[in-house]
């Protein structure tokens, strides 16, 4: 009976994570004109929570934990230091990835009109905040 409602809690916990999550997405689309849309995976890409449309967000995951092995080792490689965020401008628009705690990234959209310093800007306050919500709610060492 105990072991069940520590299952219970934990899948309520999980859920009220994927909420906090979804509003500092939605937010963060608020804040920032021509985002298109935003997620949350782990750095081995499985995906913890997403506001995307018309982009398949399992996927993007996937990708994102991809290109954040190369930019780690392109920053380490260099001297750069930890990993803290990368821009891909594309002629449809930009895909950028912010750190956000110890095992997690926040991955945004965006049109090729954003202001990138903007997106720059509170993306980088979002990822703060979705580091902080993740490492509260789950612990440094569970997340992903």
């Amino acid at each position: 009976m105990r072991r069940a409602l520590k299952q219970r809690a934990g899948r309520r916990q999980l859920i009220a994570l994927e909420t906090d999550l979804l509003a500092e997405l939605r937010a963060l689309r608020h804040r920032v004109p021509h985002l298109a849309g935003g997620l949350v995976a782990s750095v081995d890409g499985l995906l913890i929570a997403h506001d995307t449309h018309g982009t398949e967000p399992t996927g993007l995951a996937a990708l994102t934990a991809a290109a954040l092995g190369l930019a780690q080792r392109l920053a380490d490689t260099t001297g750069q230091g930890d990993f803290r965020e990368s821009l891909v401008r594309g002629e449809h628009g930009y895909v950028a990835t912010y750190a956000a705690g110890s095992a997690c990234v926040l991955t945004v959209l965006a049109h090729p009109d954003v202001n990138v310093g903007r997106l720059h800007l509170e993306a980088r306050r979002s990822a703060e905040r979705v580091g902080v919500l993740l490492e509260d709610s789950l612990g440094p060492k569970e997340v992903g």
